[in-house]
């Protein structure tokens, strides 16, 4: 069986010297390959290849995610590592130095070329796992091209493949999805945390998981198709397990995280099974395509809003933060297009706002034994621990349609903002059979179909949608004896009879490896299920104790999406617009879909959608009654009427579309706060607007250049610092260094506002000192223009709802609460300004300055509307940020000295193994990216 070479391991003298060292910090190799590299070779065009060359794609840093024990070991002495694990990072890095002067011709020194087919003297090896099917490697990137004469076969050398590139991380997430990753990869406090927000989010049993798979058995010859292609996906990969542990050449890490004895081979690899792809795809869902959830933080700044300007004055101030349908904010569908959905409604019937002070969250954690009972450790974990927990944004869409471009033909250029692994989360890989005709992206270990990429003459793409699909109930918990109940109580209220909650138990134990120095330890996950969904909390309204449920309407159908996914890598089902926006109805997450071929673009907005009871917010806890359900809701399979396709948001040939998981549609209410006057959106919309102003053209060059632009724009910069500055300006700055900050401010928004290097490769921002300022002023102007109006506990409270702000590093918070502001934790993700009060301050400033606002706060803040005090606050505040010194702006991490800037902004590719990568320069941009013109159709 031919297969990926490899070093001999090391003698088992050498290899126990070694191992002491693995996990220790090592310093960054020197920057990977400059933006004069040679262009990455082209590929003849394959028949059924309608692109003519003009699809690119990148996804950094490799697409070799394997490394044996070996291998990692001389990575870590050497600095030397594994072909193709590295090679698409240089490229990916390099576009933020190079864009301003890109050309057609230097498209391919950043983007590989993802034409169908591999020339014959681009042929790295060629693999025959089963003889029915070819899996070829290409020399440029290493990313496997699969053919198959039968459909078994084909998707056999899908599982293959994947096993190849990234056995290690599919097992890695199997275990997350089951809240099992502490058993599996080691007991650090960042795992045990990781673990514990996914068993909260989708905690099933095995038997639990198998029955969502013989419920799509069920749902007709597609999805019976479906399944048979992932059970010949899972025989691939568990080949590919056998001979590589029989072989010795399998991941490194099962012997650092001692599941295989290094020296004896003792030990081994489970095998895959279907309900492993129910748990990964629950891992993708919950992470990329789910919304909704925040409504106990929504209804704690109602109450604190109330409790301080009243009943009345007090919705009206939490209504206008909440910005559900805020009339500036930017939309993907900007033609007029309404869809209504989730609106708050003008009585609200049925809300349960919980008394004041009395919300506690449900225990989880139980019988914890040895490092069970701590709350950190000196291992740090494989993954951030509040990866979920953390506010997600994610993924960018820029297309314009034929009738403004260049040759005539439509250009998109987007892709999914996954984060920065190594290995990346998601593979590259092209897939050619019966039935199946695509190359892109697929997530490790559910790549029996692209997720996303191309197909024959089309391409498509998602983001991030985030509609509200779960809802809070209020649920009475009850006694069977009739005695009063407590908070402690286990059964509840259901449609008149007191039910016993059902107790999920995940038990997990660990002890210490090579990997992981944590030593033993054990505990208990536990989470109650009731038929309104998982206890997330408890606490009183009206006095009455209540456990809040979380029902979120993907529940128990994490792998329906299957069908979508199997249709839209068809060719004989997605042919136009049309086909593809009925391909993406069968995906049941919350994704905007994005389409581009020779004649058209379009877009579709899916998700199980739960119609709500006449009257209900769904942003609010709701009352557990009959009359407030989801409409025909069942909850033994938890399903519900969902509204209807034609009423998502979609739309085909609009002048453009964009998105950066911005507000979709008029109408279609944004589920969290803050979707208002000033997003990451804009910064899309007003590159691509410009472009084809007055009659201009775009070309993939053209919108590549204006992806780059936004990607390393200061959000806050280009649309917040003009009101900041008009208010610093309307009278002398007479300070001489709040001078000179100010002055430093306004040549960096002339020069554009962005968060470039001096040139590339140099690790320092051109206009550092004013970067510098903006970042220690923004958490401390949002405090000086809030606080004294909000007060203290409504302040808190907003902070709980949405972060202050969002910036590259993840620091300069500024006051959290709750679980908001967790993703200001993860250093170097590159995502940023997704989340923040951007909106908020802005709208406040135009009030001040007189400027017409539309969807205005309920009340001015700043000064408390006066333009003087405003001033006065604004200065204040800005006086305290350039008195911070660089250690206190970029305090540093394991990966920063103190006070490095570059450095803190930095994205580091988060090693989910034992091969590292350098940093690279911060870009706000897709993870895996496209770029598609096609000139011809079939």
């Amino acid at each position: 069986m031919q297969r990926r070479p490899h070093p001999r391991r090391f003698a088992a003298a050498i290899l126990a010297a070694a191992l002491l060292a693995v996990f220790a910090p090592t310093a960054s190799p020197t920057a990977a390959a400059a933006a004069g590299e040679a262009p990455i070779a082209a590929a003849p065009y394959a028949p059924g290849d309608y692109c003519g060359g003009k699809c690119l794609d990148v996804l950094p840093p490799g697409e070799n995610g394997n490394a044996t024990l070996a291998e990692i070991l001389l990575n870590k002495v050497f600095g030397s590592r594994p072909a193709h694990t590295d090679d698409q990072l240089g490229p990916y890095a390099n576009l933020a130095g190079a864009y301003p002067q890109l050309t057609e011709a230097q498209l391919r020194s950043f983007f590989n070329d993802a034409s169908f087919g591999v020339p014959a003297d681009q042929v790295a090896s060629t693999a025959r796992p089963r003889a029915d099917v070819a899996i070829v490697r290409d020399k440029a990137t290493g990313v496997p091209h699969i053919t198959g004469t039968t459909r078994y076969g084909t998707e056999f050398g899908a599982g293959y493949a994947a096993a190849q590139d990234r056995l290690w991380v599919m097992d890695l997430f199997r275990h997350v999805g089951r809240g099992q990753l502490s058993g599996f990869a080691g007991g650090a406090a960042a795992n045990r945390q990781l673990e514990q927000s996914f068993w909260q989010a989708a905690p099933y049993t095995e038997d639990e998981l198998q029955r969502q798979i013989d419920a799509i058995a069920g749902q007709g010859d597609r999805a019976r198709q479906a399944l048979a292609d992932a059970g010949a996906y899972l025989d691939g990969i568990n080949q590919y397990v056998r001979e590589s542990y029989d072989g010795r050449y399998f991941p490194g890490e099962y012997d650092l995280t001692g599941h295989i004895d290094a020296v004896t081979n003792a030990g081994g690899i489970e095998p895959f099974k279907l309900t492993d792809l129910v748990a990964l795809a629950s891992v993708v869902g919950a992470l990329f395509g789910s919304g909704g959830g925040g409504e106990l933080a929504s209804a704690q700044v109602r109450l604190a809003a109330e409790a301080r300007y009243g009943t009345a004055e007090g919705d009206r101030l939490w209504s206008s933060l909440r910005e559900a349908d805020d009339p500036e904010a930017v939309l993907t569908l900007h033609d007029g297009q309404r869809f209504p959905y989730a609106l708050p409604p003008d009585a609200p019937q049925g809300t349960a706002l919980p008394d004041p002070g009395s919300v506690v969250p449900e225990k989880m954690i139980y019988d914890a034994t040895g490092t069970g009972t701590q709350s950190a450790t000196t291992a740090p974990g494989l993954l951030p621990g509040n990866l979920l927990t953390a506010k997600h944004g994610m993924s960018n869409a820029l297309l314009v349609s034929g009738a403004h471009t260049d040759d005539g033909h439509p250009v998109a250029v987007f892709g999914p903002q996954t984060g920065y692994f190594a290995p990346q989360l998601l593979m590259l890989e092209e897939i050619q059979g019966p039935g199946i005709s695509a190359r892109g992206a697929a997530f490790a270990g559910l790549g029996f179909y692209v997720q996303l990429g191309r197909g024959q003459d089309y391409a498509w793409s998602a983001t991030s949608a985030g509609q509200d699909i779960t809802d809070t109930y209020a649920v009475p918990l009850c006694t069977t004896d009739g005695s009063p109940a407590s908070l402690t109580a286990d059964h509840y209220l259901w449609h008149g009879q007191c039910l016993a909650m059902e107790r999920l138990e995940r038990k997990n134990s660990w002890k210490p490896t090579t990997a992981d120095s944590t030593a033993a330890g054990s505990y208990t996950l536990v989470m109650n299920r009731t038929n309104y969904g998982l206890v997330t909390a408890r606490g009183t309204v009206a006095g009455a104790p209540v456990a809040f449920t979380t029902l979120r309407s993907t529940y128990r159908h994490e792998a329906d999406s299957i069908i979508g996914f199997q249709m839209l890598n068809d060719p004989g089902v997605v042919h136009d617009a049309a086909s593809f926006q009925q391909a993406a109805q069968n995906i049941n997450y919350t994704f905007n879909w994005f389409y581009a071929d020779s004649r058209d673009i379009a877009y579709y907005n899916s998700g199980s959608n739960p119609v709500r009871a006449t009257g209900v917010d769904g942003g609010l806890p709701v009352r557990a009654e009959p009359a407030y359900e989801w409409r025909d809701f069942d909850p033994a399979a938890n399903t519900a009427r969902y509204t209807p396709p034609a009423e998502h948001p979609q739309s085909v040939d609009q002048d453009y579309y964009v998105s950066w998981n911005n507000k979709q549609a008029a109408g279609f209410a944004a589920a969290g706060f803050g979707n208002g006057s000033v997003h990451r959106g804009n910064l899309l919309d007003d590159r691509v607007k410009a472009l084809i102003a007055g009659g201009g053209k775009a070309s993939r060059v053209s919108l590549a250049k204006a992806m780059e632009s936004a990607a390393l724009a200061d959000l806050r910069a280009e649309d917040v610092l003009p009101e900041l500055l008009r208010v610093v300006r309307s009278a002398p700055v007479t300070d001489p260094a709040l001078a000179t900050a100010v002055q430093r401010l306004e040549t960096w928004r002339a020069a554009g506002g962005q968060r470039r290097e001096t040139s590339p490769g140099s690790h320092a921002y051109a206009d550092a000192d004013a970067i510098r300022t903006i970042d220690a002023w923004w958490p401390l102007l949002a405090d000086a223009v809030f606080r004294p109006g909000l007060g203290d506990a409504l302040f808190t409270a907003l902070t709980g709802a949405v972060q202050i702000n969002e910036s590259p590093s993840g620091g300069q918070t500024g006051p959290t609460n709750g679980t908001a502001s967790a993703n200001e934790s993860i250093p170097h993700k590159g995502s940023a300004f997704q989340y923040g009060w951007w909106s908020y301050v802005d709208k406040d400033l135009r009030h001040v300055l007189g400027d017409p606002v539309a969807g205005p706060l309920a009340r001015p803040f700043c000064g408390g509307g006066d333009l003087a005090a405003c001033r006065t606050a604004l200065l204040d505040s800005l006086k305290k940020a350039v008195a911070q010194t660089p250690a206190q702006v970029y305090p540093g991490d394991t990966d920063c000295s103190a006070g490095d800037q570059w450095c803190a902004d930095s994205i580091v590719q988060r090693p989910l193994g034992g091969v590292t990568d350098p940093k690279s320069t911060w870009q706000n941009r897709p993870t895996y990216q496209q770029v598609v013109q096609f000139p011809a159709h079939r």
